[in-house]
């Protein structure tokens, strides 16, 4: 499986291979990607938030209470944002584009 980041300028796209059951946070960590993911998948932070493609928004399990309310506390927060630490990535989202916000804030003040 493919999932290709775009860089917060939208000037870079890494393209990484993942396979089924990876956690998206995990691929873009092990990537080089600029996301803290501070308490380690455990929504106490907004440090791994992403926007997801429009294209590819719907194609996600709808966010969980407590993943949007983290969500609302994300800087440059989007409709189509989410915590990469809660998506499972899944054959189904093979090829999902995933945008790096410019900025986070990392909410245990850390």
């Amino acid at each position: 499986m493919k999932i290709h980041f775009i860089s917060p300028d939208g000037e870079t796209t890494q393209t990484v291979e993942s396979k089924a059951g990876d956690n998206l946070l995990d691929v873009a960590q092990n990537a080089g990607q600029p996301l803290e993911g501070t308490c380690e998948g455990q929504m106490a932070c907004s440090t791994c938030h992403v926007i997801i493609a429009r294209d590819w928004f719907d194609k996600l399990p709808a966010a969980s209470e407590d993943e949007e309310d983290m969500l609302d506390l994300a800087s440059g927060a989007r409709r189509t944002s989410r915590l990469s630490c809660q998506i499972e990535l899944t054959e189904a989202l093979d090829g999902l584009v995933v945008h790096i916000p410019a900025e986070s804030r990392n909410m245990q003040g850390v």
